[in-house]
């Protein structure tokens, strides 16, 4: 297993101004990063810091932040036996670019994360709703999203 203190510090290093904070915290190893610098940063990783695969991508929302949402991903290094997570705050608003041609599992994880809370990924090639009905209004996991007050849709095979 890879010392998680030396992988730090390795990584911290070689990404200088892009790493905003770093926290290690129940042996997990976790970035903040500037959004504008998500794909030098995933690029490093995969192909210098040998995480190879991109496990998840998800939202967090922080409604009394000024930059309101957490973009999170989740890597694995097979070789190094080792988890990061790399989180970068997009304000309501505001994108972040795509890394489905870094990592191709992205594609379906950023579509997931811009229907449930509404960040949309730059230059993705099919920045669409893929859970929520069609004609679906708002963004479900957002933390003022309304629990009452929408009819359920169904769709109409004969209507389109």
């Amino acid at each position: 297993m890879t010392d998680l203190a030396s992988l730090r510090e390795s990584i911290a290093k070689a990404l200088g101004g892009a790493v905003v904070g770093e926290v290690m915290a129940r042996g997990e190893l976790t970035f903040e990063v500037q959004a504008s610098a998500i794909r030098e940063v995933m690029t490093h990783l995969r192909d210098v810091g040998e995480f190879k695969i991109l496990v998840d991508v998800c939202g967090v929302d922080w409604p009394q932040r000024a930059k309101r949402f957490d973009v999170v991903y989740h890597l694995l290094s097979m070789t190094k036996n080792a988890r990061v997570r790399i989180k970068a705050q997009v304000g309501e608003g505001e994108s972040i670019a795509t890394i489905a041609d870094i990592y191709p599992t992205a594609g379906w994880f950023e579509r997931e994360t811009f229907d449930m809370y509404g960040v949309p990924f730059a230059q993705h090639a099919d920045m669409r709703r893929i859970l929520t009905d069609y004609g679906f209004s708002g963004y479900p996991l957002r933390k003022d999203f309304p629990l009452t007050g929408y009819v359920e849709l169904r769709y109409d095979d004969e209507l389109k």
